[in-house]
């Protein structure tokens, strides 16, 4: 296939070798792409034969991406005679007949060309000294082949090669050898510096097989063939002992150095360097090597030391409060002075925070905004449910499949020493015989402790006391005293009215459009009906379940919206909400136009906010028998029977013609399917029980909560702002409530007390006098001067 050498004069074809090159005197095959191999096709079948220039392109060039700086510019001029058709391309078949240089690239449209000079070779080397490497080059070759069985095929070909260039371009491409270093070989000029650079890269892959070898046959000795797994493990030990003897290096993917390299403290260090130790020793397939390795990755990934304390800004804090959250004035202020407390300390946090309070009351997103006041990271971990101790202190490393526990995860999620760090749902850990979680929590929550927090898979203390814990609840009364002791408790109540409606405006509505695709330009909310949606498809203290119903209209406009049948924008007015969101799922209960003798308006507390309730008495002719319905707790039925006991001591001259023991009262409180219970119903029972003996009615407008002593005396009660608030949404113009209780109407917002008249009270005679207009005569025992006397002897 030797043809006259061509003139290189001119514009040649180029052709891109990847991974890849091309000897002088060697045969080749390669593939290329469809428009080079259909050009060389045509060359070929015109004039029998055609020339190219084949470059080798630089180690991890993309083919798609290759370019005339990515090309070497020493190549081999290669003759080609058949150009065979295969998938996605063409195959080449030819012979490297010369070196070339390309002194200029030309790139157009994807194909190179180039003008290129011939590279003579440096004739330096006599006949014998050729003959003599020629000899070596096949003894190499036949001493590398005769490790491995069915070499005959590929020495046998070599024997009748007389041309080292050719067993060069033979050979070569079957070297586990760098492409730049065969590129170097290929630009060698000198035939004696090409021909004994090949030598010497036979001879070390040839030292470097008889090494493996050599590993092999002397753990041979210490394995039986049998266990395969055995023996590889005790070859990869050899080789890491001979590494380890040559430059000391671990051989460990660099964690000796990463643990120098590392900040943790010094009593850490030394564990990480023994752990290691045990690796090296052991060899990475030694059954604990693995774990060994997630042991030393964790320590490695865990922050050991604050890189940087931020300055925090209590302006800025206030800012993020104030547009991230509407309403919580209380709350807010708290959590500003909680940061004070932090910036003039400027080290530790101290105290822990506990927000408290119902459900969607944005618990959760306070420590979300607080995280963001103060530019640290944000951590969340839900503990609802969890039983195992081990969630929290993590599994001892002896165990399989040992993790380090939930706090220890959430620090090396965070990549920080001072993340805000969120316990979600504090109140709903559980008890198991796996442990007491809510125990193994009063080290991370203890400002004096969690300095060296013991995690079981970490097993070396962990500084937690840079971390702002902010645990979150719904009920208290499932939390452990001492627990809670630990904790800063700022409770949430919930929002009112007009805060829901503020918070629906700026930052519901908006999100709900955002999250189902649409704006403002095709669904819009008028404010009566927002207004309408919170009175009467909700019930919470929170905003979760408006959020929902807005989900819901979104939802239900846009099926009209793809389906065409609306005008945009769709405007939801309060007359289109049966349509929009269905019947309403709400009932409030409002005053009545008037009150029958013995039922009088109460106020009560529950967890979604406050209620009125209406307590309902009759009289029948019985044994003096007291019924109570209702599904009352323990609580109120005591106060019902203390009512009784004064009704029955104070009212023999009031109501003189009543027959206590001939007969029997019910005391009924509607809603029978909700249970009851709780000291605030006292006073409004009296007062029932006073109406109905003596026939007088009560205002509707009016409402009252307290709980009664048998001495008479009304007690103060919790919960007077949602009972407030509840009492101005049913349309109750007059509030009774406990004297002591009257500095706790700070807390109702400014508008709703304008519209209220609060008579505070301290004992039965000022109710009675308030609601019945009602004189009562003196308790059975009085106060006479300095001791107790009987008001009549008996």
């Amino acid at each position: 296939m030797h043809s006259p050498q061509p003139d290189i004069t001119g514009e040649m074809m180029v052709i891109p070798l990847f991974e890849a090159v091309v000897y002088p005197k060697s045969r080749t095959k390669f593939k290329v792409g469809p428009a080079t191999g259909k050009m060389l096709l045509a060359a070929v079948n015109s004039a029998g034969s055609t020339y190219a220039v084949g470059l080798a392109a630089r180690e991890g060039t993309d083919p798609s991406e290759a370019s005339a700086d990515s090309l070497y510019p020493v190549g081999s001029l290669i003759e080609i005679a058949h150009v065979q058709p295969a998938n996605d391309g063409y195959l080449i078949f030819g012979e490297a007949v010369a070196r070339v240089k390309a002194t200029r690239l030309i790139e157009a449209d994807g194909l190179f060309s180039a003008v290129c000079e011939p590279v003579p070779d440096h004739f330096d080397l006599d006949e014998g000294t050729r003959a003599e490497l020629l000899a070596k080059i096949r003894a190499v070759i036949r001493d590398v082949s005769g490790h491995f069985q069915g070499s005959e095929q590929f020495t046998r070909p070599i024997e009748k090669m007389d041309s080292i260039d050719q067993i060069m371009g033979f050979v070569m491409p079957f070297l586990p050898v760098d492409l730049a270093e065969k590129q170097e070989l290929l630009e060698i000029a000198s035939v004696r510096g090409r021909y004994t650079a090949f030598l010497d890269l036979l001879t070390r892959v040839k030292e470097g097989i008889e090494i493996r070898i050599e590993v092999a046959k002397k753990t041979s000795d210490k394995v039986g063939k049998a266990n395969r797994e055995a023996m590889l493990r005790e070859q990869l030990k050899v080789i890491q002992d001979e590494l380890n003897g040559c430059d000391g290096s671990s051989g460990e993917d660099g964690y000796r150095e990463r643990i120098e390299r590392s900040t943790m403290p010094e009593e850490v260090r030394k564990k990480a360097l023994a752990e290691l130790k045990k690796l090296e020793s052991g060899g990475s397939q030694h059954h604990e090597s693995q774990g060994i390795r997630n042991y030393l990755d964790l320590l490695l990934d865990l922050p050991w030391t604050v890189e940087e304390k931020k300055i925090i800004d209590i302006n800025e804090a206030r800012q993020v409060l104030e547009s991230n959250h509407n309403g919580l004035e209380k709350v807010k202020e708290r959590i500003i002075q909680h940061l004070a407390v932090m910036k003039l300390k400027e080290e530790k946090q101290g105290s822990i925070l506990l927000f408290a309070g119902p459900p969607g009351t944005g618990k959760t997103s306070l420590g979300k905004s607080i995280a963001d006041a103060l530019g640290r990271k944000y951590v969340r971990i839900s503990l609802g449910g969890v039983k195992d101790e081990a969630e929290i202190r993590g599994h001892r490393r002896t165990y399989v499949g040992s993790l380090p526990g939930r706090i220890i995860q959430g620090m090396k999620k965070a990549g920080t020493k001072n993340p805000v760090f969120i316990l979600d749902e504090v109140d709903k850990l559980a008890v198991s015989y796996s442990g007491d979680p809510a125990s193994a929590l009063l080290e991370v929550l203890d400002p004096e402790q969690n300095n060296t927090f013991a995690d079981h898979y970490l097993e070396v203390p962990y500084d937690l006391s840079d971390v702002l814990f902010i645990a979150t609840a719904n009920s208290l009364a499932t939390i452990p005293a001492p627990l809670l002791d630990r904790m800063e408790l700022i409770e949430i109540s919930g929002y009112t009215k007009n805060e829901k409606f503020a918070i629906a405006k700026d930052h519901l509505v908006p999100n709900t459009l955002a999250e189902h695709g649409l704006d403002t330009e095709k669904l819009r909310f008028e404010d009566e009906a927002l207004t309408v949606i919170i009175d009467r498809y909700t019930r919470e203290a929170g905003v979760r379940a408006l959020k929902k119903q807005l989900a819901r209209a979104a939802r239900y406009v846009s099926a009209k919206i793809v389906s065409g049948d609306v005008a945009l924008p769709y405007i939801v007015t309060a007359d289109l909400l049966p349509e929009v969101l269905g019947k309403e799922t709400v009932r409030q209960d409002v005053v009545r136009k008037e009150n029958p003798p013995g039922v009088v308006t109460g106020l009560a507390w529950t967890p979604v906010g406050g209620d009125i309730l209406f307590i309902e008495g009759t009289f029948m002719p019985g044994k003096g028998k007291l019924t109570l319905t209702g599904q009352l707790g323990d609580v109120m039925k005591e106060s019902a029977q203390i009512s009784l006991s004064l009704i029955r001591s104070r009212f023999a001259a009031v109501a003189p013609g009543f027959d206590f023991f001939g007969s029997d009262i019910h005391i009924h409180v509607p809603a029978g399917a909700t249970p009851k219970d709780g000291p605030s119903a006292g006073v409004t029972l009296f007062t029932a029980l006073a109406s109905l003996i003596t026939g007088r009615t009560v205002d509707p407008t009016t409402a009252m909560t307290g709980e009664v002593t048998l001495s008479g005396a009304v007690l103060p009660v919790g919960g007077i702002k949602e009972k407030v608030l509840a009492a101005h949404r049913a349309g109750i113009r007059k509030v009774i409530l406990p004297q002591e209780n009257e500095k706790d109407l700070a807390d109702v917002p400014e508008d709703v007390r304008s519209d209220l008249v609060f008579v505070p009270v301290r004992t039965i005679e000022d109710v009675l006098r308030e609601a019945l207009d009602i004189t009562l005569p003196g308790p059975v025992i009085h106060y006479a001067g300095d001791r107790f006397v009987p008001a009549h002897n008996l």
